[in-house]
């Protein structure tokens, strides 16, 4: 017969050699199955792939909020640039401008009367979502085009 293990008591009756019995087989079939888990490449590649796709979710979510920080600062600083070139205007140009801009409205009108007159209603929809887009963005457009405005002036500044 073989010894018992040496952290294992001897059974000093059938029943407590039965529970031994019992004990070790369980503890058997656990390290089988912890050895067949470990073999199933399948499964672990499964699982990997899963973390992997946690974590670059994760990331992405990240980047996303980073990215909108980002851009409403940028935002913020361009409307902040917009203001300091239109205060550097000269009031003759500030003028000129609000004049230009009247005149624009005025033709803008027109043409809007004629073109619901003309355009089909398709092209009118399409159309008028356009025009909600720019009306919803209309800081970012006079930023955009304050910044412009300034551009055009610099590079018309006569050098010398």
């Amino acid at each position: 017969m073989t010894q018992p293990p040496h952290d294992e008591p001897t059974a000093t009756s059938p029943e407590e050699l039965r529970e031994q019995v019992e004990r070790t087989r369980t503890e058997l079939a656990d390290t089988v199955e912890a050895l067949a888990a470990k073999t199933d490449v399948k499964a672990r590649a499964q699982e990997k792939a899963a973390e992997v796709k946690e974590q670059a979710a994760m990331k992405a979510g990240e980047l996303k909020e980073q990215a909108a920080v980002k851009a409403g600062q940028l935002k913020a600083k361009a409307a902040d640039l917009a203001h300091q070139a239109q205060d550097r205007l000269p009031e003759p140009v500030r003028d000129t401008a609000a004049q230009a801009a009247g005149q624009a409205r005025a033709k803008a009108a027109q043409a809007g009367q004629l073109w619901d007159e003309k355009a089909p209603e398709p092209v009118r929809r399409k159309t008028a979502r356009g025009a909600r887009l720019a009306r919803d963005n209309r800081k970012v457009l006079l930023t955009a085009a304050g910044v412009a405005v300034v551009a055009w002036l610099a590079c018309r500044r006569p050098k010398g």
